[in-house]
């Protein structure tokens, strides 16, 4: 089973680890899950940027970035290389090792879980 660690912008929270995670789960489902907090507007369906994630580690284990994500990701606060949508982050391989950091969500207008 695949971990993922999380940690965040926000040095207020601390990093969490959830081991465990079964292949076919978006990142967005696992914060769902293990009540970390990530907004998310659209209802999971790529139509906005708030579930806006940097992935640094394990990129290769998750589905392939489309075309439609990247062009919400250019709207999404503070872009980079590395930027992911939550929602879009499909985790492909059961042994995956994925590390991800969570941009301080103050700075989004958007409905947590």
């Amino acid at each position: 089973m695949a971990r993922i660690t999380f940690r965040f912008e926000d040095k207020k929270i601390g990093t969490k680890v959830v081991e465990g995670v079964e292949a076919g789960l978006t990142i967005q489902d696992v914060t769902e899950d293990h009540d970390i907090h990530l907004n998310h507007n659209c209802g999971c369906v790529c139509a906005c940027s708030t579930c806006h994630v940097y992935v640094e580690k394990g990129d290769e284990d998750l589905q392939e970035i489309s075309d439609r994500e990247e062009d919400f990701i250019d709207r999404a606060i503070d872009p980079r290389i590395e930027s992911r949508l939550g929602c879009q982050c499909v985790i492909l391989n059961e042994d995956a090792d994925i590390e991800v950091v969570i941009p301080d969500q103050s700075l989004i207008i958007g409905h947590e879980h």
